[in-house]
């Protein structure tokens, strides 16, 4: 496996947290990345996300990206499960659920698998064009496809940003997968909601348009932080 992989993560406690509850992994040696996001305003939302990382972090550098990607579901997995037994275990208040969203980007030479639960996104910058790789698994989204309402109509839902999926909010755990070839000059970006949220299309393609992956990630937070960034913020930009 290519191990030359260049990249950088960062993660910054938001206003309107007494914790961050985001936690990254940025792991080019292993040809492996991530970015949780512990489910705000539920019970030990950073434990769970930090679960979600150390599942990841371990994972080996040996064998295909097939049989990578299939290790990472397993471990997803038995988080899920871990999660889903503190969760039963808990009755010290009525809020108990312990979860997590998941993106995590799998490398190997030409090759990249996208795995997902939850509305943290992974993007590509492709010959000066963004696209957004993962599909958010939240009600905005159900909104949108399933009774076709515009995004102004589905925001305007009261629970619009609820998540459908999410690692430890169900006992059964669907994982979303997609897979692609790389090319030169491609750039991801893993990253949470406390992110994108406050920037356009725009001014993510833009932000990640050069640079060294460090440099990308500090224009990303810069860009942020001119704004009421009331969220946790996570991002990790990685290059082939």
């Amino acid at each position: 496996m290519h191990l030359q992989w260049r990249s950088a993560g960062r993660t910054q406690r938001g206003e309107a947290r007494a914790r961050n509850e985001d936690a990254f992994l940025d792991c080019p040696q292993n040809g492996c990345w991530a970015v949780a996001d512990g489910m705000g305003g539920h019970r030990d939302g950073d434990v769970a996300s930090q679960w979600v990382i150390s599942s990841l972090a371990s994972l080996a550098v040996e064998g295909s990206l097939d049989q990578r990607v299939k290790a990472a579901q397993q471990r997803l997995q038995s988080v899920n499960q871990r999660l889903g037994s503190a969760t039963a275990r808990s009755t010290a208040s009525a809020d108990v659920t312990m979860g997590s969203t998941v993106v995590a980007l799998l490398l190997e030479e030409g090759r990249a698998a996208c795995v997902w639960a939850g509305d943290s996104r992974c993007y590509l910058w492709r010959r000066q064009r963004l696209y957004q790789l993962s599909r958010d698994h939240s009600l905005l989204q159900c909104l949108m496809a399933e009774h076709r309402l515009s995004l102004a109509q589905a925001q305007a839902h009261p629970d619009a940003r609820a998540l459908t999926r999410a690692i430890g909010a169900r006992t059964s755990l669907r994982l979303e997968r997609l897979e692609l070839n790389t090319q030169p000059g491609d750039v991801f970006l893993l990253c949470s909601d406390g992110l994108y949220q406050a920037l356009s299309h725009q001014q993510l393609g833009r932000a990640l348009s050069e640079g060294t992956p460090q440099q990308v990630v500090e224009r990303l937070f810069a860009m942020v932080l001119r704004t009421p960034a009331r969220d946790d913020l996570t991002a990790v930009v990685v290059q082939p």
